[in-house]
């Protein structure tokens, strides 16, 4: 199989020609067709990421057809399927007993502890593969696959206000932003300063404001979800929310929080991480997505390209997802 990896930290991705998994037990082999790249894959190639088990074969927004399944698979060759994040989990520990898997110690991710979706093969457990609905493309569905999952838990945990702060308009925000809509929320989108581009984005996608993240917004916000990388933020949104709301933290990684006055959390404002996904957040996701059209606006890349890919969204030269085909 040919995939794009790691081979040692900070390095650029090369091309390799590998042999192919075996297939048993719950195990499947996708054939890939788009994979979603993905911030959490430049913590991995940046190494920001602990542990990191190079050589590393990014990404986990992962959209294929199997082509081959275990005796004990839930899809068959011919399923459309996509492989997110949380690829595999114990089963056992009190996280997994409690419905919490997102946090079990012994978790393995695609791309980062498991072979992941820069590539034109993968071999996933298949029991914590998805579905993807039939409206979708297979490159406008990759980036639903953690932009639209993660995006989607951090809704969730936001509570159910109307006024949603949304700070860093990127794959995840944009994905988000749209739900929000659906639910009959009013988004504010908080961008870099002067990244204009970004805040006419999100307002084309139904933004009732826009503007720089430094700025409050014309009205307190119910909760705001944090995607940019930006522990500096974390004050600002607590300022910008009502008491008693919620700042919601969507990333793996962020840069150390400044310290704050106690005021500006006091009135019973909280601050709050998301890790992961569970399996029943993806179901709930990709039964959402069925009901309305996502647009997800994509930039494609070969699979070989995967190093310009990364550096573009590191360097911020697109608004949306990029998306690599093989």
């Amino acid at each position: 199989m040919k995939v794009m990896r790691q081979e040692a930290a900070l390095a650029p991705l090369v091309a390799r020609d590998l042999a192919t998994p075996a297939v048993a037990g719950h195990a499947v082999r996708i054939a890939v067709a788009a994979c979603g790249v993905c911030r959490t894959d430049l913590h991995v190639v940046d190494d920001e990421l602990p542990d990191v088990p190079r050589p590393v074969i990014p990404g986990h927004e992962v959209v294929g057809r199997v082509v081959e399944a275990g005796p004990e698979a839930r899809f068959a060759p011919g399923d459309r399927v996509g492989v997110p994040w949380l690829g595999w989990t114990c089963g056992s520990c009190e996280f997994c007993r409690g419905g919490l898997e997102n946090l079990c110690p012994e978790a393995r991710f695609t791309g980062y502890t498991l072979d992941g979706g820069y590539a034109d093969t993968i071999t996933a457990d298949s029991r914590y593969c998805l579905p993807i609905p039939a409206r979708y493309t297979d490159e406008a569905a990759a980036p639903l696959l953690c932009a639209g999952l993660i995006g989607y838990r951090c809704l969730k945990l936001a509570g159910g206000g109307r006024d949603i702060g949304l700070y860093g308009f990127g794959a995840a925000a944009h994905i988000v932003a749209q739900i929000a809509r659906f639910q009959d929320r009013r988004v504010h989108a908080f961008v870099r300063p002067g990244d204009d581009r970004a805040a006419t984005f999100a307002r084309e996608l139904g933004a009732v404001w826009a503007g720089p993240s430094d700025a409050p917004p014309p009205d307190p916000l119910d909760a705001a979800i944090i995607f940019a990388p930006v522990g500096a933020l974390v004050p600002l949104a607590l300022k910008a929310v009502k008491p008693g709301g919620s700042v919601v933290c969507g990333g793996i990684h962020m840069s150390d929080i400044p310290s704050f006055p106690y005021a500006d959390l006091w009135r019973e404002r909280t601050i709050r991480s998301v890790a992961n996904l569970t399996r029943a957040d993806g179901a709930e996701f990709m039964d959402l997505a069925g009901r309305f059209d996502i647009e997800t606006h994509t930039h494609i890349y070969p699979l070989a390209n995967a190093n310009q890919a990364l550096d573009d969204l590191r360097a911020g030269r697109f608004s949306g997802a990029a998306v690599l085909v093989p």
